[in-house]
């Protein structure tokens, strides 16, 4: 494991590498998505920023709630420590945020949330890297799988001889996936529908998880993780039928997308009419 990386003498933590890799990734991304669309590229930096404060306000504020039985004596300085961040609240407010950016550049528009779609697997994908990198406690239960590993020097170590199910791993790979299929469909699907998918796919991605993680149930079999996925599917869905209603009943978009003309052969020309 590696919890830190020593750079001249500063010692950076692995999480907030990645952390930083994640929104430059994001950033670049958006960047190319906006040029796409004929709007200003530095407006991509604009929305990492505002995305990134709102994230870690509400990342940290969900962290709060979830445990407010072990903060409450000491609110302000848990506010500001350097542990307790949760994905569902960095969501709830990133998208707050972003939507008081859109609001304020006048660019309220289904391209916006389409964008989203495919920056916050990506972003996922590249953080749960250094969940595995750190061995930040992220891991899941003990197995005797072939590809089960152990962290016994992770920023939250597992026992000796013990190896767990490697749960960042398939994070990565399945968000990854995710952005990866949603950047190819961009111009297949009329505005909004990708991120009706990105609610479903994210959605479905962590309620399966979740069985291999080490959290507690807090509904019937379901952990609170889980009954947070089931609700990101079902919003998923019927937004998808909000949209589907929206375009005429197709989520096919009108016009194919443009592609660049092939470039000849080296070494021939190009044929003439």
């Amino acid at each position: 494991m590696l919890k830190s990386v020593d750079v001249f003498g500063l010692q950076l933590q692995t999480f907030g590498i990645f952390f930083a890799l994640n929104f430059l990734c994001w950033a670049a991304v958006i960047a190319r998505r906006l040029k796409e669309l004929g709007k200003p590229v530095d407006w991509a930096y604009e929305i990492l920023f505002v995305a990134l404060i709102g994230g870690l306000v509400g990342a940290r504020g969900y962290f709060l709630l979830q445990n407010w039985d072990e903060v409450k004596d000491d609110v302000f300085g848990n506010l500001f420590s350097g542990a307790g961040l949760i994905w569902y609240g960095g969501l709830i407010g990133g998208v707050v945020a972003v939507l008081i950016w859109a609001k304020w550049r006048n660019f309220f528009s289904l391209a916006l949330t389409d964008m989203a779609a495919i920056g916050l697997p990506l972003g996922y994908a590249i953080g749960r890297i250094g969940c595995q990198v750190s061995g930040d406690g992220d891991y899941g239960k003990a197995s005797d799988l072939p590809w089960a590993m152990g962290y016994p020097h992770g920023s939250v170590p597992t026992d000796p001889g013990v190896e767990v199910q490697p749960t960042p791993i398939y994070e990565t790979l399945t968000m990854g996936l995710l952005a990866f299929v949603l950047w190819n469909l961009r111009d297949r699907f009329k505005p909004g529908t990708l991120f009706g998918i990105y609610l479903i796919g994210a959605g479905v991605e962590r309620f399966l998880v979740e069985f291999a993680r080490r959290n507690d149930s807090v509904v019937g079999f379901m952990t609170a993780a889980q009954v947070e996925s089931l609700i990101m599917f079902v919003l998923g869905v019927v937004w998808l039928l909000v949209m589907r209603a929206r375009n005429g009943g197709s989520f096919v978009a009108d016009e194919p997308p443009a592609r660049r003309p092939a470039k000849p052969a080296r070494g021939r020309r190009p044929a003439t009419a």
